[in-house]
């Protein structure tokens, strides 16, 4: 079981993630927006983000840079999950690092697929964040 956190401004979207992630075993948490985001993130930090690129305040990509910028989050990888299927979002995704991009709408199967790869790569014996 691992601690998840899903952004994505669309409620339907983050209800569903909840419901795979969860049923999946995994502790989810959700956010609105990127700024609710950013106040859930350091009062329980995830071992897994999953983020909508296109969000008010702050899009996917100003949000994977600034988690990229502090010492805290910089490890915890980011899944893109996005209506964005454009090369220019894939390639500036890819570039800023973020560990994997998938477009809506996504089957649960491609979700968890992806999910379980990040987590699988978590250095062995290093305990989930508190």
């Amino acid at each position: 079981m691992a601690k998840i956190l899903v952004i994505d401004d669309d409620r339907s979207m983050l209800d569903l993630l909840r419901v795979h992630l969860t049923a999946a075993g995994h502790a989810v948490q959700v956010a609105e927006d990127a700024a609710i985001a950013v106040r859930t993130l350091f009062a329980n930090l995830p071992e897994l983000i999953i983020c909508d690129i296109n969000m008010p305040y702050l899009d996917g990509f100003e949000l994977l840079e600034a988690l990229h910028l502090d010492p805290l989050t910089q490890a915890v990888p980011v899944i893109f999950l996005t209506g964005r299927g454009d090369d220019e979002s894939f390639g500036r995704a890819r570039r800023l690092g973020v560990a994997a991009y998938l477009t809506k709408p996504v089957q649960r199967h491609e979700l968890l697929k992806a999910v379980d790869a990040q987590l699988a790569r978590r250095p062995a014996g290093d305990p989930p964040p508190p």
